[in-house]
């Protein structure tokens, strides 16, 4: 799954655990509600556990839950839990320093790119998950849960 698609499906798994607080959440019902395979889900479910964000409970009736407040986890932190490092593809750069466009390339790149990435983080980390509940909550009724259960 590329890297912009697991943080995606893993702020709807958190988002789905919050709408569903209160109950032990099977990974095939998030697998559903995110139209994937369960065994998608639970590799995620796995980080974001690792990260501390999500708990599971096992048996039958078992499932997996948010782990802290909505308010207490930020769009950051669900990032850096399912998001390797960025490198923004200058791992494998290494220009011909005797040029010199080269010579400075990699330095401007590092400096622009790790900018654009301290921004980034900085916008995830004034969301929380709360916000994005407070969103989606808005054009939720019980009944559209129901028919999303059903199918």
């Amino acid at each position: 799954m590329p890297g912009n698609s697991r943080f995606a499906v893993s702020l709807h798994i958190l988002a789905y655990l919050v709408y569903r607080a209160g109950a032990a959440v099977p990974s095939a019902e998030i697998a559903r509600s995110v139209d994937t395979n369960p065994v998608v889900i639970r590799r995620l479910l796995s980080a974001l556990a690792k990260a501390g964000l999500v708990t599971a409970h096992k048996g039958a009736t078992g499932g997996f839950a948010i782990a802290a407040a909505p308010e207490a986890i930020t769009l950051l932190d669900v990032y850096r839990a399912v998001e390797p490092a960025p490198d923004q593809g200058l791992r494998h750069f290494s220009p011909n320093p005797g040029c010199p466009v080269g010579a400075r390339m990699e330095r401007i790149l590092h400096r622009v790119l790790g900018e654009a990435q301290a921004g980034m983080e900085a916008a995830l980390r004034r969301v929380t998950l709360a916000d994005m509940h407070a969103e989606i909550g808005a054009g939720i009724t019980s009944a559209a849960l129901r028919r999303a259960h059903a199918s």
